[in-house]
């Protein structure tokens, strides 16, 4: 009980410094609205805060399969600094800050190709827009996209010699899915298996689909302001993290129904007196 609380405690305090990571590093009158990502950043910790607390979460995915939910917190809150620090190289330019932004601004070029999601996303920049805010725009879309493919790698790794996720312990679909109910519908398998589908073809599909659903939106909604740092920080964090969660969780939940289909055989094996009970 101890060791839940004080890990619950612990993620809740990296969660609001996460959020209030941009606030931190860039200038008072850049944030606009310092009270609201106060608030954001209270209801994020409070949320994280219950959901690892509590004997079963909610909502929280593989709360007890570490490190799935590590990784992508590690990629969020990577992208959400090293974006910080690239937007403060154009208003308060410093060692670190011109070292990112020296370093991303060969990579934007690099992943600038035709029918690259990084070239889609720079299709939806209004004309006129200032040459160093597309350097930047394309120079921290690079950085988030790669963070990502990094992260995706990295869970493969961890699929493929570790053996994700058995040797972090027992899985407990239970506690690990509490979104998943096993007992409701067809085939439990069947049923990860599909939302493991629709979860890689989501993922796959979004880097391309958001730029141009940003392109259909414009006359309704308006243009994406990325001048203001504090979007542009979000949503090309947004832009690369959601399709990799989305990959990640639909590689994860195949990895849950294989591992069910194993169990189920040896079941019956065992019935059948194949093997020893």
């Amino acid at each position: 009980m101890v060791t839940r609380l004080t890990g619950g405690l612990l993620r809740a305090a990296l969660m609001m410094l996460l959020i209030a990571t941009p606030s931190m590093l860039l200038q008072t009158g850049a944030s606009g609205t310092p009270e609201i990502v106060a608030l954001v950043a209270l209801g994020a910790g409070l949320f994280t805060a219950v959901e690892y607390t509590s004997v079963s979460p909610s909502l929280v995915e593989f709360r007890d399969a570490p490190p799935f939910n590590r990784i992508r917190f590690v990629t969020l809150g990577a992208a959400v600094f090293l974006l910080s620090l690239l937007a403060r190289d154009a208003s308060e330019p410093a060692t670190i800050t011109a070292l990112v932004a020296a370093l991303t601004a060969p990579l934007g070029h690099l992943l600038d190709i035709p029918y690259s999601p990084v070239r889609l996303l720079m299709l939806t920049l209004p004309d006129g827009t200032p040459g160093a805010l597309a350097d930047q725009v394309r120079a921290g879309a690079a950085l988030s996209y790669l963070l990502s493919l990094a992260s995706m790698a990295l869970f493969a790794g961890l699929l493929r010699f570790r053996g994700w996720p058995m040797r972090s312990g027992n899985f407990n679909v239970w506690i690990n899915l509490p979104t998943f109910d096993p007992t409701s519908g067809p085939d439990v398998i069947w049923r990860l298996r599909r939302d493991g589908q629709v979860n890689l073809v989501l993922g796959f599909l979004l880097p391309f689909v958001i730029p141009a659903l940003l392109s259909l939106g414009m006359p309704m909604f308006g243009q994406l302001d990325l001048s203001n740092p504090h979007t542009m920080i979000w949503a090309l964090t947004g832009w690369a993290f959601l399709p990799a969660s989305l990959l990640m969780r639909g590689v994860a939940l195949q990895r849950v129904a294989d591992m069910i289909g194993a169990q189920r055989e040896r079941a019956s094996a065992r019935e059948a007196g194949l093997i020893p009970a």
